[in-house]
């Protein structure tokens, strides 16, 4: 009787050592090697996860992360999002994180060319989950638009450029928010003092820096071309700017020819004195404090390409020498 009670309490421990194991295994002990980024979509299953994290890690044991997925009911509960997945994450935190949405951010960072609104779509398109056509129809959702202060129009002033943390299957609308906030963080009573000082409303010192932007990508020029065109708008001279006839042609024009100057629209600056309605692309900040800090470079109300060909320009007060440094750079170009 004693060994038989011997052998039970022994197997009883065997047993409960092998419990303990297995529940350490999945719950304590990592069970994989390496780090993946794993986006899940609509409709996906666990085998579909399996398969992302082994095209990107190494699963000690797929037969565990199995028998953990199907314990948790992740084929029921799992959540589309982007997760995170390394060498201290375990069998049943992965089943946890899928089931709960415990989703790690992505950075969604809005700079560089977003002269149109199909490159803007494409820039959002690329960084979180939302396509680029629902995008593009929300553009056209002239309530949504006009609650973030644009129209189907003209959808730039929705925008800010920064790098915004957000959860990949985040709306648009989640990013428009952040775009509203970072703008009005950046318009301190600092900054509006230094807009109206310039004679300048927050809006139109975003209007005249997306004008910058369409004339250089120097930034040591940023502050002498805004101050230029704050010299010719003091004078009640025509902005005479190039970027804002190109917007009038969605930017298809390879030259701004005479003809093009022609065109019949507010935007075109060659025909309406002052600023044009609105922005014609999403400019950086850097292109925003250059216009609250502009540099007037002692009056000077003309500039143009440089005969270098580099990029940079050369800046005149008179017609006069700016005609000359205009017959320089077309003598350049032959």
């Amino acid at each position: 009787m004693k060994k038989i009670l011997a052998a039970l309490f022994a197997l009883i421990a065997v047993v409960g050592a092998l419990v303990a194991y297995n529940w350490l295994r999945d719950n304590k002990m990592p069970n994989f090697y390496g780090k993946a980024q794993l986006y899940v979509n609509e409709g996906d299953t666990p085998e579909d996860v399996i398969s992302s994290l082994r095209s990107q890690l190494k699963i000690l044991s797929e037969n565990r992360l199995r028998k953990v997925f199907n314990a948790k009911s992740v084929a029921t509960y799992i959540k589309p999002g982007h997760y995170t997945v390394d060498s201290k994450s375990t069998s049943v935190y992965v089943a946890r994180m899928l089931n709960n949405g415990w989703q790690t951010p992505v950075s969604l960072t809005l700079s560089g060319s977003l002269r149109t609104r199909e490159e803007l779509a494409r820039k959002i398109s690329r960084q979180i989950r939302i396509d680029s056509v629902s995008v593009m129809r929300a553009f056209e959702d002239s309530s949504l638009m006009a609650s973030y202060g644009a129209s189907t129009d003209n959808v730039f002033p929705a925008f800010f450029p920064a790098t915004y943390s957000l959860y990949w299957n985040a709306s648009l609308t989640d990013l428009l928010d952040r775009c509203r906030k970072a703008s009005d963080a950046f318009w301190t009573d600092d900054n509006k003092v230094k807009a109206a000082s310039v004679g300048l409303t927050p809006s139109q010192a975003v209007v005249l820096a997306s004008i910058v932007k369409g004339e250089s990508n120097y930034q040591p020029e940023y502050a002498k071309i805004a101050g230029v065109y704050l010299n010719r708008i003091k004078r009640g001279m025509l902005l005479q700017a190039d970027p804002t006839v190109a917007y009038c042609y969605d930017y298809a024009l390879k030259r701004v020819l005479f003809r093009h100057l022609e065109i019949d629209s507010p935007y075109n600056t060659y025909k309406y004195a002052g600023l044009p309605p609105g922005p014609i692309n999403v400019p950086d900040k850097e292109y925003i404090e250059a216009v609250l800090n502009p540099d007037y470079g002692g009056g000077s109300l003309f500039f143009c390409a440089s005969p270098s060909l580099d990029g940079t320009h050369v800046f005149a007060k008179t017609a006069e020498a700016h005609a000359r440094n205009a017959k320089a750079f077309q003598k350049s170009l032959k």
